[in-house]
């Protein structure tokens, strides 16, 4: 766990990091770059202060909605302290790491545009308001995980998540100057693959570190990521090769990360086939979504949050109660004869889906209204880095 804990860090910093830097044009890669090292200091002290008791404590009555303030400024975690059969202080660094790269992700989708102050604001009251109710939700003992849902490391609370709240911003802010007339090539691909693949490798934190042991369930949920991955990577490769006439290297990165958000979900529920679907599946309807119809809704997403984390979260929470095989983690989906399970995980979506919307979009609107959550046209023609941060790469 305390391997997996790194792992998932090694995410975001450097992964996240170097991923989404690469795909933004020069004079804007250090304010990217910047954005997700902030988030994970700004979360982490949330996290202790108040997130971690919110998201994984008993909440009494509430119970089903958030937890209670047991644990406060992390309060009575001491050395003996024990979740389940690892350390609480492991534990609680744990699902941190997921309170950290959840709304990383979400500053792909305003990525170009947004106040350096307004987007602490904005992660730091999403991550409290949003993020650690969802994820008591479904972890923490709330009401999806009374109702069966199925999510065995993130695909509602973290993809999701992240992907409803990345596309309400990128509308309340609006698209980026010169959007659908400028060129808003990547800068440098070789930061984003290496970002991808930094991604790629911790994932296994992500998804076998899961199961909070060093068991059989861990060895499949690391499996079953490897095939859906490399799946869902190759079918984007392909279809982008036969209609496109070329295989793109961001293509094949963008696929590798559809298939690693599909795949999150079901990583502890489905067997090595079930997970080749879910990657193929995951694969094609992402590239779809980026496409073709991101270019017809014209919204301005500008690293894809929405139609990656978004979508591949939605696919792959239904395909989960689709191929759940019992024998790997208990729980039967459609394909071994219990149909409900795919109305019990889009209930799950739909409940994830209005609360992440609706927080964002109030979020966004109070913060606009206090300072203003755009830079102004001159510094966002001119480049995030020298007007916020002072610096520039050369």
């Amino acid at each position: 766990m305390l391997t997996a804990t790194a792992l998932v860090l090694m995410m975001t910093i450097p992964g996240l990091a170097l991923f989404y830097g690469g795909m933004v044009r020069r004079k804007n890669v250090l304010a990217t770059i910047v954005q997700s090292f902030a988030v994970a200091c700004l979360a982490t002290v949330l996290w202790m202060v108040a997130g971690y008791s919110i998201a994984f404590t008993d909440g009494g009555v509430l119970n089903a909605w958030i937890g209670g303030s047991d644990r406060l400024m992390l309060a009575g975690l001491g050395v003996e302290s024990v979740s389940g059969t690892v350390p609480e202080t492991v534990f609680a660094m744990f699902q941190l790491t997921f309170a950290i790269i959840t709304p990383a992700l979400i500053c792909g989708a305003f990525a170009d545009r947004m106040k350096f102050s307004a987007l602490l604001w904005f992660v730091g009251a999403w991550l409290l308001v949003v993020y650690c109710p969802v994820a008591h939700w479904v972890w923490g003992g709330g009401f999806l995980a009374d109702d069966g849902v199925l999510d065995f490391a993130g695909g509602t609370v973290v993809h999701i998540n992240s992907g409803i709240a990345g596309l309400v911003a990128a509308l309340v802010i609006g698209r980026r100057v010169g959007f659908g007339t400028e060129n808003m090539a990547p800068h440098n691909l070789v930061l984003s693959v290496i970002g991808a693949s930094l991604l790629w490798v911790g994932w296994f934190g992500f998804n076998a570190g899961s199961a909070v042991a060093a068991n059989g369930l861990a060895g499949m949920a690391m499996a079953v990521t490897q095939v859906a991955t490399a799946a869902a990577a190759l079918a984007w490769m392909v279809i982008e090769w036969v209609t496109r006439g070329k295989p793109s290297v961001l293509g094949i990165i963008s696929g590798a990360v559809a298939g690693l958000v599909a795949i999150t979900p079901a990583s502890g529920f489905v067997t090595p086939s079930g997970a080749l679907w879910i990657g193929l599946i995951a694969g094609l309807v992402c590239f779809w979504m980026v496409t073709w119809v991101k270019g017809r809704l014209g919204y301005d997403d500008s690293l894809d949050v929405f139609g990656i984390h978004g979508v591949g979260g939605i696919v792959g929470a239904v395909l989960t109660g689709v191929f759940a095989a019992p024998e790997i983690g208990g729980a039967a989906g459609l394909l071994y004869g219990n149909a409900g399970q795919v109305w019990t995980q889009i209930v799950g979506i739909a409940a994830t889906v209005i609360w992440s919307g609706l927080g964002a979009f109030v979020i966004l609107k109070v913060i606009d209204l206090a300072i203003g959550i755009r830079v102004s046209k001159d510094v966002e023609i001119e480049g995030l880095d020298v007007n916020l941060h002072g610096e520039v790469v050369h």
